[in-house]
């Protein structure tokens, strides 16, 4: 049974960011949340003449990142530990920041995105993939179904679906040209039932279920996932539907959040 990473789950999101970010051969270039730096060190393959920084709060994802850099043999990419939030990034010195589903979690967003837009140049670029909203997205509809009402609240994955919230958001953080588009592709999950359900139980929001229910009902709900994912079971694995917005931006010529702005959602 081959393992599923997060990397695989989203490979059809990585091309379509990818394409998005149009790295440039000069270019330097910022990825918030890069987790284990999938999307940093294809960054670093485009921007020969240029740089790539990963920026994560996992120190293991890090170390990762950093192993599987090495082996690719790529000399102009970094990755540090840290809360893109408040993590301390050179000013004015990217032409680029870029994000896939990392940039959800932040505790004060516009703080968050000022910090982020400091470290770009003038008119340097914001591009970000996030999730739209919960009801938009099968995967999660699907799993908080089999999880029932026990299922935890937790960090919020969509807390940057709404264009309008979005779009407040980035212009008081310094940002201006905030445009959204509709990306409508599917996660993958693994080639068969059984490795999708290993994957699916590594989830928080699943594990923190389980670990609360008593045995007998946590089997119940462990046999709900699995018939939901037999469901979802193509030829070439399992698959949910999923919907995500390509997010871009460009630094403002004053690169610096509104004064007095206050965003409410």
């Amino acid at each position: 049974m081959a393992p599923v990473d997060y990397d695989a789950e989203l490979w059809r999101h990585h091309e379509v960011l990818v394409r998005a970010t149009r790295v440039r051969p000069a270019d330097r270039v910022l990825d918030i949340g890069c987790g284990t730096g999938q999307t940093t060190r294809q960054a670093a393959r485009t921007a020969t003449a240029g740089e790539a920084l990963g920026v994560d709060v996992s120190a293991a994802a890090i170390a990762r990142a950093r192993e599987l850099a090495r082996a690719e043999g790529l000399g102009n990419v970094t990755f540090e530990q840290g809360d893109a939030q408040v993590h301390r990034l050179p000013p004015a010195h990217f032409d680029l920041a870029m994000s896939r589903f990392g940039t959800m979690f932040f505790a004060d967003p516009v703080a968050a995105f000022a910090t982020v837009g400091r470290a770009l140049r003038p008119g340097g670029r914001l591009v970000m993939m996030v999730w739209q909203a919960r009801e938009h997205n099968e995967w999660d509809v699907v799993i908080r179904r089999s999880l029932g009402a026990a299922a935890p609240a937790g960090p919020d994955p969509f807390s940057l679906a709404d264009p309008a919230t979005v779009t407040a958001i980035l212009r008081a953080a310094g940002f201006d040209g905030v445009a959204f588009t509709d990306v409508r592709e599917p996660v993958h999950y693994g080639p068969d039932v059984a490795t999708a359900l290993a994957w699916i139980r590594g989830f928080t929001c699943t594990s923190e279920v389980l670990r609360r229910l008593e045995p007998a009902a946590a089997a119940q709900t462990v046999e709900r996932l699995r018939r939901a994912l037999a469901e979802h079971r193509r030829d070439d694995g399992v698959w949910f539907d999923a919907r995500a917005w390509i997010v871009t931006a460009r630094r403002g010529r004053e690169g610096t959040p509104a004064a007095g702005a206050t965003v409410r959602w």
